[in-house]
């Protein structure tokens, strides 16, 4: 009997769907995983009870050094691929981050890599065997792919999103798929298909978003290296509230073909796609691997920038590495949380001491008109196709919906000629700020106004958006967590403005213990690969460790 089309059943019963189907997906998993009838808010303890030695040993794993085994048969595909279902799966019950796992076709095409390996005595290509997690709306052939709205339940792709096609003819598993905010909007990951999906480490809090299923899976270690979107922030904001890696590319880098959204074809504030891992490496072996494929010969629209391999940070006549880092302590719009400045400082401290390096403050320009600029520029169908994607099913509004969409006052149906308008505004603006940089190579920033936030409360952008807004390469790293015992409340401060105002009145260090402080690097357009090198570089230099929280 073929489904009833989504108009004749309710978003209730859609969304039951859905979430039972999921759950017959992890009860494939063998050998099962036990119910958890309680939930610690920091649930990462549990992992330790549930899984083996081993699979513990597997799935904590540097990716890299997981492909580095796997090419040579230290370790099986088979075996790789079903330690990360099986942490995948609790990861669900934890902090519920999955929308399907892909038990049988991940084994299957695991067992095929191995057999490949035994009978070719080489690897298929550079992530032979390396599970790869991946947020819902890239599409993978046969499978529904709804980007967050029930009405959108039963589009199915014909074919894989070109990313997936590059990192399958890579050696790739594709073994689970996470959770998404409904419109792809928040900055927290919401919908009514799955409910909230939390912070591993304080459950109270969120993992962010858009791709805050992938943010939280990696957080939780259920993936060492998976694929989110970012239009402003979607990649960093999960990044940073799960204490890992994440990199925003620069546009026109990675291929963007096969992608469910709304607003497809839209120029004016370019998406991209970019990797959320548990470790550098990851980073720039999800960027290496991309690139090196050329992946512009199939999507024209892409730039036809081979990977830079040579180093690209500055050097004195003796050899020694010179970097000018520039600190935004605050964007003159919303003042960062204490955790998110004494982050800053200790990092900046510890710069300061490395020579070759020096510190500077960076003098923010205009971000509050950057925001206007970006607000205005995102919905230029004043949200007509967001709006009847949610309203056509009938659906709730999820809070952060209502916020982005009918709160946010520059969202209006733009003509032909305003759309110029902003457009040229866009343009002034990035060449306003390009000329600010001198000779800095990296802006050191926060990522938000605070740690994870509180669930429906993440409402300032700002400090992700403003790098979207310039297409500028940001990477975010793990420095800290939370400490009540440090991270006092700034009780003398008095808010600059409403929004202000409305950050510092979210914050007691006890509704935040525990969650990770992550900060950003930022480089100029086309710098992806100086920022990763100079990230690397300064890890190497200050001796942080960018905190391991699992």
């Amino acid at each position: 009997m073929l489904p009833q089309p989504w108009n004749t059943r309710s978003w209730e019963s859609i969304a039951k769907k859905a979430q039972d189907y999921r759950d017959a997906t992890i009860a494939l998993i063998e050998p099962p995983l036990p119910d958890i009838e309680v939930l610690p808010l920091d649930s990462t303890p549990i992992l330790k009870t549930i899984l083996t030695p081993k699979e513990l040993s597997i799935t904590e794993s540097d990716p890299a050094n997981l492909v580095s085994q796997l090419s040579c048969g230290t370790l099986s595909a088979v075996q790789v691929t079903k330690a990360f279902l099986r942490r995948a799966g609790l990861a669900q019950k934890l902090v519920n981050c999955v929308t399907e796992l892909l038990p049988t076709a991940a084994i299957e095409r695991a067992t095929f890599l191995d057999d490949y390996l035994k009978t070719n005595g080489k690897p298929i290509g550079p992530l032979h065997g390396l599970p790869i997690s991946v947020k819902e709306h890239i599409e993978i052939e046969g499978l529904s792919c709804n980007a967050g709205f029930i009405a959108w339940n039963d589009r199915v792709p014909k074919a894989n999103a070109h990313i997936l096609d590059v990192l399958l003819a890579a050696g790739a598993v594709l073994y689970v798929r996470t959770t998404q905010p409904q419109t792809l909007m928040h900055l927290e990951t919401s919908s009514n298909y799955y409910g909230v999906t939390v912070n591993p480490f304080n459950r109270n809090l969120s993992s962010g978003g858009s791709s805050g299923g992938e943010g939280a899976l990696v957080g939780i270690r259920g993936s060492c290296l998976g694929i989110g979107t970012d239009i402003g922030g979607s990649i960093r904001s999960p990044a940073a509230n799960n204490g890992v890696y994440g990199l925003r590319p620069t546009s026109y880098r990675l291929p963007m073909e096969g992608l469910s959204a709304t607003m497809l074809g839209q120029e004016q504030i370019v998406p991209v796609i970019g990797p959320i891992s548990t470790s550098l490496e990851g980073v720039k072996l999800f960027m290496k691997t991309l690139i090196n494929a050329k992946p512009w010969i199939r999507e024209p629209s892409l730039l036809p920038f081979p990977w830079r391999t040579e180093s690209l940070l500055p050097t004195d006549p003796d050899g020694t590495k010179t970097l000018k880092i520039a600190i935004i302590w605050d964007d003159g719009v919303v003042r960062p949380h204490p955790p998110v400045t004494r982050a800053l400082r200790t990092v900046a401290e510890k710069l300061k001491a490395v020579p070759g390096i020096t510190v500077i403050d960076w003098e923010p320009y205009q971000h509050d008109y950057a925001w206007t600029i970006i607000s205005s520029l995102y919905f230029c169908d004043g949200g007509s196709e967001e709006k009847a994607a949610i309203s056509s099913s009938g659906e709730p509004w999820r809070p952060l919906s209502k916020f982005i969409l009918t709160e946010n006052q520059n969202v209006k149906k733009l003509s032909v000629t305003e759309l110029w308008r902003w457009t040229e505004k866009r343009d002034g603006y990035r060449k306003e700020y390009a000329n600010k940089w001198g000779d800095v190579d990296v802006i050191l920033c926060p990522v938000g106004p605070g740690a994870a936030p509180l669930i429906d409360t993440a409402r300032y952008w700002g400090y992700t958006s403003q790098w979207n807004l310039l297409d500028y390469p940001a990477l975010v790293a793990p420095v800290t967590r939370v400490d009540p015992a440090v991270d006092g409340v700034e009780t003398k401060y008095v808010p600059r403005n409403e929004k202000d105002a409305y950050n510092y009145d979210l914050y007691t260090p006890e509704k935040y213990a525990g969650a990770p402080v992550s900060l950003q690097w930022v480089g100029r357009r086309y710098d992806d690969e100086k920022i990763i090198e100079a990230v690397d570089y300064i890890k190497e230099k200050i001796g942080m460790p960018f905190a391991e929280f699992v």
